[in-house]
């Protein structure tokens, strides 16, 4: 039986923004058959053997964008955008880019950027050639010493939201009304805080996914930013101690008064009580940012990461292992928790603690 040929075509896509990992349409193969051969029975069957790999096709594009998750997807396009637009005001080619035309984008954007963008936008940059088949200007050395000279002068350290501890998130969630959305708000922000959720993570639950326990709740992670494979992992959030503040009781209450039975978890609540859809990531924020402002914090420093980089702080002064709090948070990586655990730590047998 004769051979088909795959080929994967290249169209320019310079002026196309960047939707990872199928960048402008450049990584997502386009199957030209090239039967090979004078099978006979090939020839006779070829326009159903097209058509099926025709729908395989489509397939395959669904699979690969599905490689990366739509929020990166959604940065780098953004980052692909930012540099085209650059390109085209200067007058140079973006797709396939030199070194020199990188290195003069990367010298600009460092008036406008952190260095941790700065980073997103080169491998945006990478991505886009390599889905190409181009050389990525990227891994020149001019660029390279551009890039560290940027990180040298304007230094790598982020700036990220500030950690809701639990001295704080008992305050947040002491003055909240017992209105439909008052348990919302209580229960969103305990579980959030004990199970060290991500937002995005916690947004994503539905009821089926929390079995309560004699010892408290188990709660399963369908998916997160660490697992796009949908390995799945479970957390176990116990009762607390102090009943207004407790995560397993404040759930409860908030399912027991929404009458929500199955579906999204978290939901959104008119003023008038009246149930919405899933809540979004960006709602998680507001709700935090809201708590916050009630009890006299600076709303701009709080956000949905609080939550979980509270949990990870609290747990580290109050002496938990490093393996205990990365079970409870999911990190892979045990360098990313040893940055709460450094703040956790900061005042816990401190060498200046000498009676002063």
């Amino acid at each position: 039986m004769g051979e088909h040929v795959m080929t994967v075509s290249t169209p320019s896509c310079a002026s196309k923004p960047l939707d990872l990992p199928d960048l402008p349409d450049t990584s997502a193969p386009t199957i030209a058959l090239a039967p090979v051969g004078t099978n006979t029975e090939l020839v006779t069957a070829s326009a159903a053997v097209a058509a099926t790999l025709v729908a395989i096709e489509a397939q395959a594009r669904d699979y690969a964008r599905e490689a990366k998750s739509k929020n990166t997807r959604r940065a780098y396009a953004s980052d692909w955008a930012d540099f085209t637009t650059w390109c085209h005001a200067h007058d140079l080619t973006p797709l396939p880019a030199i070194p020199a035309t990188v290195a003069l984008y990367l010298t600009s954007a460092a008036e406008r950027y952190k260095t941790s963008t700065l980073g997103r936008r080169l491998t945006a940059i990478s991505q886009a050639h390599r889905a190409a088949d181009h050389p990525s200007p990227t891994t020149s050395a001019t660029v390279r010493a551009v890039a560290s000279g940027i990180r040298r002068m304007k230094g790598t350290a982020q700036q990220g939201k500030a950690a809701a501890v639990t001295d704080e998130v008992r305050l947040m969630v002491a003055g909240l009304p017992p209105t439909r959305r008052g348990q919302r708000d209580r229960a969103l922000l305990l579980l959030g805080f004990a199970g060290a959720f991500r937002r995005s993570e916690l947004v994503a639950l539905d009821v089926a996914d929390v079995e309560e326990k004699p010892e408290g709740l188990v709660v399963t992670l369908r998916r997160s930013k660490t697992d796009q494979e949908g390995e799945g992992r479970k957390v176990g959030i116990p009762y607390g101690g102090h009943p207004p503040s407790c995560p397993v009781r404040s759930l409860r209450a908030w399912l027991d008064d929404s009458g929500i039975v199955a579906g999204a978890l978290f939901r959104g609540v008119k003023n008038d009580g009246a149930l919405l859809g899933r809540l979004s990531d960006k709602g998680v924020a507001r709700v935090v940012q809201r708590r916050a402002q009630a009890v006299g914090l600076d709303p701009a420093r709080y956000g949905g990461h609080s939550l979980r980089a509270g949990l990870a702080t609290a747990a580290a002064a109050a002496g938990k292992s490093e393996r205990a709090i990365m079970a409870q948070t999911g990190h892979k990586s045990a360098e990313m928790v040893r940055r709460y655990i450094r703040d956790g730590e900061l005042f816990r047998d401190n060498a200046a603690d000498l009676g002063l």
